[in-house]
C-alpha cells in the first residue's frame, strides 16, 4: 500500500541517535553509525522524530510500504516498560490518532496492563478529548415552554457494576445494556432509545478502580446466567473504548460467543 512514512538521508545523518528516543514505537535504531528504519510495520508516518534530528536528515515521504501494525508495535513497547507505554499513548493522542489509541488501550486492557495517566499528566492543556473544557452551543429548544417530563425506564437497581450482585434474579434471560457513565448526560433520549426493557450496567473504564474485578464479575454473569443480548453505549473519547474491550474480555473468559451491538455517542450528544 502507498502511505506516508519516514525517510532518512544517510548523507546528512551523523548517527547521533537523538531521533531514537523520539520514536517510542521502536521504528528507529542506530546501526553501523547511521539511523535506520528497522521496519515499515513500526513507523506510523507521523514524523515525531523529525524535530529531534539536529541534522535535518529525516523527512516524511509517500511510498509503497507495509501497513502500520499497532499490535506488533505494542508488543515491543510493552517490553520497554511503563514510561515507553506512556510516551506511545501520548504520541498517538497528540497526533489525534483515535483509532490506533483505542487499539492500544484495548490491547493493554486485554493483557491486564494498567493504563498510564498519559492524558492528565502529559497532554497539552485542553488537548485530551476526555478532559478538554468545552462549552457546547445549542439551538434554542422550541419545546422548552411545553416540556413534558419523560417517565423513567429504569426497572432494576443498582446500576453501577461495582455494586451489582451477579446473582441478582433479574439477570436471568436479560437483555443487558452496558453503558459508560457519561452517556446519560450526553444523550438526551437515553431512557427511551437505549434503556427501555434492558438491565443497565454502568462503569467508567478510565476512572474506576478494580477493573480486573469488573472483568471477573461480568465473566460470572455471562457464564452463569442465560443472557439474551448484550449492547454497549459509550462515548467517543478514546479511553471509553475500554468499555468494549472489557466486555469482550469477559465474554472470552466466559467462553460465550455472541454479537454485541455498540453505539458511540459524541460529546455533543449525537449517535456517531
Amino acid at each position: 500500500m502507498k502511505r506516508e512514512i519516514i525517510q532518512i538521508d544517510e548523507n546528512l545523518c551523523n548517527g547521533c541517535g537523538e531521533c531514537v528516543p523520539g520514536c517510542p514505537e521502536g521504528a528507529l535504531q542506530i546501526i553501523d553509525g547511521k539511523a535506520r528504519l528497522v521496519s515499515d510495520l513500526f513507523c506510523d508516518g507521523l514524523g515525531a522524530c523529525i524535530g529531534d534530528c539536529p541534522q535535518g536528515a529525516i523527512a516524511v515521504i509517500e511510498r509503497e510500504a507495509e501497513a502500520y501494525d499497532e499490535a506488533k508495535v505494542l508488543e515491543n513497547i510493552i517490553k520497554a516498560g511503563a514510561n515507553t507505554i506512556k510516551a506511545h499513548l501520548k504520541h498517538l493522542n497528540d497526533h489525534d490518532q483515535k483509532e490506533y489509541l483505542e487499539q492500544a488501550i484495548a490491547i493493554l486492557l486485554r493483557r491486564g496492563i494498567p493504563i498510564p495517566k498519559f492524558q492528565e499528566s502529559t497532554c497539552p492543556s485542553g488537548g485530551c478529548p476526555s478532559t478538554q473544557t468545552q462549552i457546547i452551543e445549542r439551538e434554542p429548544n422550541k419545546m422548552e415552554t411545553a416540556h413534558t417530563p419523560q417517565e423513567s425506564m429504569l426497572n432494576t437497581w443498582p446500576v453501577q457494576l461495582h455494586l451489582l450482585n451477579p446473582n441478582a434474579p433479574y439477570l436471568e434471560n436479560a437483555d443487558i445494556l452496558i453503558a459508560a457513565d457519561c452517556v446519560p448526560f450526553a444523550y438526551a433520549d437515553f431512557h427511551a432509545k437505549f434503556l427501555k426493557n434492558k438491565v443497565p450496567i454502568m462503569f467508567c473504564p478510565k476512572l474506576d478502580s478494580g477493573i480486573d474485578k469488573y472483568i471477573e464479575k461480568l465473566t460470572t454473569i455471562f457464564r452463569e446466567r442465560n443472557i439474551k443480548s448484550v449492547s454497549i453505549v459509550r462515548m467517543e473519547v478514546p479511553c471509553c473504548g475500554g468499555v468494549e474491550m472489557l466486555v469482550q474480555k469477559a465474554l472470552e473468559h466466559a467462553q460465550k460467543f455472541m454479537m454485541v451491538k455498540v453505539n458511540v455517542i459524541s460529546i455533543k450528544g449525537e449517535i456517531i
